[in-house]
Formats: structure tokens, C-alpha cells, sequence
């Protein structure tokens, strides 16, 4: 197939080739004015067959399709000159059998600036642990619902009725056997403690989303923390004071992050110059992956990082810190962030961790106001 005549290739410049990504170049039109070696091996069609070719048009359909459409990221970049971002973008891409293989990747798009309306996109490939984070969280975090009124139910109330009795019997128990009634009852009010944390995933009421300021709800954390459980730690806070209203449930947004800071903290005891560091930043490029009822995928700019320069967590659950019962710690319980990620996704937002020796980083992306 000829070019049309209107078309001309575009010309990046020497680095282009040496990007390990596989990156595009869409002219004013939406076609194919660049692509570079990586776009040709990862989406396996060539460069000649490609160029001058509307991206999503009919000429490639029997290629290349994509879902959800980049239609809608491409026309934002160019009416509002910014970087935008879109995850867990379907390619099929076609085979010489007739086939399509699915190939996800999450998709960087900004100015082309080589003429008028260009618009470059890099590709980023996803793979399947990293596509359905979001995902798997929220199914992690639901999964203990079901079994929360049940265990609420048919353990605290017999074990009120334990703890009253070792109480009595420790009114007129010899000194020895006092202290084993008294730590029967210890050992109940910790198990009611940890039942209370598994009832809260019974709670299936919506957050009570209005705007916030989430410098208001990092510093009751802060204040909190270092009068408590935060006492031998440094906390240094590092905040974008410009950041607009966030869209959360203050109260539970206080849990979450109090949750978060108190695991870091504890991760810092007995470590010599352990810190905390609270941050918050503007980014416009991230948000949430696209489903049915948002194919665009919403924006969630507003963020917020926690981090800690401990030890991190063990490699054998360093992928499964949101689910239910898993616990880095001898005595923890595994449900605290279990918790905090199920208020995270109840909130439509997004909450993820980077954990290596020496700093872990919780990030909370939220949705502005």
C-alpha cells in the first residue's frame, strides 16, 4: 500500500533507536509517523507496513487493536499540551496464522514536538502481577468479609464469659494462681482486639467521601504517632503545599495511615537512626485502570508516600503484604493491611508498596476533590 501524500515521516533524532521501549510517533492525523526497533519486535509488525497508517484505523485492524481506545488520552494530550498516562491497555496483536496474541502495557503519551499535533507514545509492557494489582488487592482485602460476622459472633461471646470467670477466680486465687487467671484474661482482651480488627472487613457501609486537606490528616498522624508508638523515631514530613482538596473519608483515611505509620515504626524499633518520612506530592500522569463503567480510567493525582528505612519486608511475602493473615512480624496479626487496603479500593483509590532492604514506600493515590 502506497502513503498518502499528504503523510511525511517523522525524524526523532539519534536516541530514538537506543530506547528500550517501544515507542511510537502519531502525526496530526494519528498516524504512524515514527516507530522505533522495540515497537517493531514487540508489537510484531514492521515499520514499512506501519508507516502512514492511522493507528487504530482499518488499514491495521487486522494487526493491531486496542482496548480501551487511545482515542481519548491522544485528543487530552493535545488540548491540553500535558503527559498523560493510561495502564492496562490491551494490544492484540496479530500473528501469521491469523491469530491475535493479547499483550498488555500501560501507555505514556505527550507532545510529538516535532510538528503541530504529534504525539508520541511509549510503551510500557505490564505483566500480569502488575496489570491486576488493583485487582488482586481488592480481591486479597474481600476475602476475609464473609468470615468476619462469623468469628465476631461465636468467639467474642464465649470468650467474655471465660474472661469474667478468670477475673472471679482471681479475687480468691492464691498469688500463683492469680497471675495465671490475670493472664487468661490478658490473653482474652488480645484476642477481642484481633476479632475487632477482622469485624471491621464486615463493614460493607461507603466511605463518606468529602474534600480534605490531606496535610490536616498527615499531621493528626504525626502528632499522634510521636506522642505514642512513634516516640523513638524520627518522622520527617516533606509536603507540596499547593496540593488541591482530596476527595476521602477523613476518618478513615486517620486509620489508614495511622495503620501504615505504626507498621513502619514498628519495623524501626531497636534500629539506630530509624526514620519515617511522610510525603506528599502532584502527579498527573497516574490513574486508575480503566474497567466498564470508566474506560478512560479516573484520575488519581493527589498522593501521598510513607516510607520507612527499615528492614523491609521478607522476600517470601514481599507480593503478598495486602492479604489477609500474612504478617512480616512473629506476633502480627496479618489483618491490619488487609485493612488498609480494602478502605483504599472501597474508596475507588489505589495503594501500593515498594519494599527493600533499608526503605519501604507505601504510596496512596487519591482523587481530587
Amino acid at each position: 500500500m502506497s502513503r498518502p501524500r499528504d503523510f511525511h515521516e517523522i525524524s526523532p533524532g539519534p536516541g530514538w533507536e537506543a530506547l528500550p521501549l517501544p515507542a511510537l510517533i502519531l502525526d496530526s492525523c494519528g498516524r504512524v509517523a515514527a516507530m522505533n526497533d522495540a515497537a517493531e519486535i514487540w508489537l510484531n509488525i514492521s515499520r514499512n507496513s506501519t508507516l502512514g497508517r492511522v493507528l487504530e484505523g482499518d488499514e491495521l485492524s487486522t494487526r493491531l487493536r486496542l482496548q480501551p481506545s487511545l482515542a481519548p488520552l491522544i485528543a487530552r494530550v493535545r488540548a491540553s499540551d500535558e503527559a498523560l498516562y493510561q495502564t492496562s491497555v490491551a494490544f492484540e496483536i496479530g500473528d501469521r496464522a491469523g491469530g491475535h496474541q493479547a499483550r498488555r502495557a500501560a501507555v505514556h503519551a505527550g507532545n510529538g514536538g516535532a510538528t503541530g499535533g504529534a504525539v508520541t507514545l511509549l510503551i510500557v509492557p505490564q505483566d500480569d502481577d502488575g496489570l491486576h494489582q488493583a485487582r488482586h488487592v481488592r480481591s486479597a482485602a474481600r476475602s476475609a468479609i464473609g468470615m468476619a460476622e462469623m468469628l465476631a459472633h461465636e468467639i467474642k461471646n464465649p470468650l467474655a464469659g471465660i474472661r469474667g470467670a478468670a477475673q472471679l477466680m482471681a479475687m480468691n486465687a492464691t498469688p500463683e494462681d492469680r497471675e495465671m487467671a490475670e493472664m487468661i484474661v490478658s490473653e482474652s482482651r488480645r484476642i477481642v482486639a484481633l476479632l475487632d480488627q477482622v469485624e471491621r472487613f464486615g463493614d460493607t457501609s461507603a466511605p463518606k467521601l468529602a474534600a480534605l486537606n490531606i496535610h490536616d490528616v498527615l499531621e493528626q498522624v504525626r502528632r499522634s504517632a510521636q506522642v505514642g508508638f512513634a516516640r523513638g523515631v524520627q518522622v520527617v514530613t516533606d509536603y507540596d503545599p499547593s496540593l488541591p482538596p482530596a476527595l476521602a473519608d477523613a476518618d478513615q483515611l486517620v486509620q489508614v495511615c495511622l495503620n501504615l505509620v505504626k507498621n513502619a515504626a514498628e519495623a524501626l524499633e531497636g534500629k539506630a537512626g530509624g526514620t519515617i518520612r511522610l510525603h506528599s506530592h502532584y502527579d498527573h500522569t497516574l490513574r486508575h485502570p480503566p474497567d466498564e463503567t470508566d474506560p478512560a480510567g479516573r484520575p488519581l493525582p493527589l498522593q501521598i508516600e510513607i516510607e520507612d528505612n527499615g528492614p523491609g519486608f521478607p522476600p517470601a511475602i514481599a507480593d503478598q503484604v495486602f492479604e489477609p493473615f500474612v504478617s512480616g512480624r512473629e506476633n502480627g496479626t496479618g489483618l491490619g493491611l488487609a485493612l488498609v487496603s480494602k478502605i483504599i479500593t472501597d474508596h475507588g483509590a489505589l495503594i501500593r508498596v515498594d519494599s527493600k532492604p533499608g526503605r519501604t514506600v507505601f504510596r496512596i493515590s487519591l482523587p481530587k476533590a
